[in-house]
């Protein structure tokens, strides 16, 4: 089993990869390997609608996002950490979480997934509810910890000071490993993921 990590921050190893490398470490304890996957420092441009990725399979730029998204059909659950830029996630993030499902929600439906998020002092509960929110549409069980999944510092030394942050990050990575293991279980037992209905649109305006 495979737990992919998103790190979301220009910074490779600042804030956000802290918190990410303690999920990463707990789940290596429980056997579940590990793959961090940063998003850089170029631009990751928004997705403009234009629904190329559904006729062709992928998105016509070339940016992380397809290499991601290759990834996840072969991973069983995922990690998705950000700084906190003004309440709310990256900008970065945003733009490739965005791209990401609306391409790929395929290779992520029925996989367990968590957010992480980092801030210097406030703001960190909006953030983590939004990017919650991609998990929630796309049939996605949510980990949680034991507190929300946030940790606070303005660099890595600080984040590492938070010792509450970072136990929850071990029992967020404990809570991941145990679900993957249960799911894993359960396909052995035969009960796989639930059949889906067609899916039916209703839109407000007729």
């Amino acid at each position: 089993m495979k737990v992919l990590l998103v790190n979301g921050s220009p910074h490779k190893e600042g804030c956000t990869y802290t918190a990410l490398q303690e999920v990463a470490d707990t789940l290596e304890k429980n056997g579940i390997q590990t793959e961090m996957f940063w998003l850089g420092v170029d631009e990751i441009a928004g997705c403009i609608g234009c629904g190329a990725c559904a006729k062709e399979g992928s998105c016509f730029r070339k940016d992380p996002v397809n290499e991601f998204v290759e990834k996840a059909a072969s991973a069983d659950g995922f990690v998705f950490g950000s700084p906190v830029h003004y309440a709310a996630a990256s900008g970065a993030l945003t733009a490739f979480m965005d791209r990401a499902f609306y391409s790929g929600g395929g290779n992520m439906t029925g996989k367990p997934a968590a957010a992480v998020v980092s801030c210097r002092r406030g703001g960190a509960s909006a953030a983590f509810d939004q990017i919650n929110k991609y998990f929630t549409i796309n049939c996605m069980p949510v980990i949680s910890s034991q507190y929300w999944n946030q940790v606070h510092g303005n660099n890595a030394e600080e984040v590492r000071r938070d010792e509450e942050g970072m136990q929850t990050m071990r029992t967020l990575g404990s809570n991941m490993a145990w679900i993957l293991k249960c799911i894993e279980a359960g396909k052995e037992k035969g009960i796989g993921f639930p059949e889906r209905e067609p899916v039916v649109r209703t839109n407000y305006i007729r």
